[in-house]
């Protein structure tokens, strides 16, 4: 069973497909992702959700099918016109001016949400409400007291909370987070997923990720992604009972994938 896409939904893709040569990446994708809720995406390497997310950001276009952002077609648009309309993203590899200090990156973001141009005579860190405001995304994502630390010299999963302070500098409606947990240790992983938490029904968030604990720990509903196609969406309970769903892990190299989807604690 799939659940259809209601209409008033924030982010709404129908009969989504993108095929290279012989190769079909996604599969006549129908998904929504309502204002507040956390949608997760998962799927077996392969499956398709690195193509699906580069479409829904205007990095790829889709051979067919459309993409609505808030009731508006925006299938031609181009990815900096989705991001001014309110999307905004995270990367699964980490995008951030590495030599710029946490406060520097966020005030850039900042900056850039204002639709303020550079000067070549003014310094944009001079400027005190820039300033007030990314101290502000700072403190949200716990890195308040590492903001004068070069982006290079932050931990991991730092970088990842910054990344997350820039994206939401910016005032999205719409989150994109492509594997916000990648490259973490469990107690950088736990961090993100309570900071996540906090997050819900104040954003539409569509989260792909690896980390079953965080997926299941986090999402309000999931759509299970094979080979392009979405061949399960439902809320947790459901999507851990579904019997193709668990066939679509056994061969994955994740173990940790396919122990967490057919675990015994789900009740009754």
């Amino acid at each position: 069973m799939q659940i259809k896409p209601t209409p008033d939904a924030l982010l709404r893709l129908s009969g989504l497909r993108k095929a290279f040569d012989a190769v079909v990446a996604t599969n006549g994708v129908d998904l929504d992702v309502r204002a507040g809720e956390i949608h997760a995406i998962i799927g077996p390497n392969g499956a398709g959700k690195s193509t699906l997310i580069a479409q829904i950001c205007g990095e790829i276009r889709p051979d067919s099918g459309s993409i609505h952002l808030d009731g508006r077609d925006v299938t031609a648009l181009r990815a900096f016109e989705r991001a001014r309309l309110g999307l905004g993203r995270s990367f699964q590899i980490t995008e951030l001016c590495q030599e710029y200090t946490a406060l520097e990156n966020v005030i850039l973001s900042c900056m850039l949400k204002t639709g303020r141009a550079f000067q070549l005579w003014s310094d944009p860190r001079r400027d005190a409400g820039l300033k007030q405001q990314a101290l502000g995304w700072l403190e949200h994502v716990g890195l308040r007291d590492r903001r004068h630390v070069r982006t290079a010299d932050l931990a991991h999963g730092e970088k990842r909370q910054l990344e997350l302070a820039v994206a939401l500098a910016r005032s999205p409606r719409l989150l994109l987070l492509d594997e916000p947990m990648a490259g973490m240790g469990p107690e950088e992983s736990a961090r993100m997923t309570r900071l996540l938490q906090g997050m819900k029904g104040q954003y539409g968030i569509l989260l792909v990720e690896h980390d079953m604990d965080a997926v299941f720990a986090l999402a309000d509903r999931i759509s299970v992604l094979v080979y392009g196609k979405v061949v399960f969406s439902g809320p947790p309970d459901a999507v851990r009972r579904h019997p193709e769903v668990r066939a679509a892990y056994l061969g994955e190299e994740s173990a940790g994938e396919a122990r967490a989807l057919g675990e015994a604690h789900v009740e009754g």
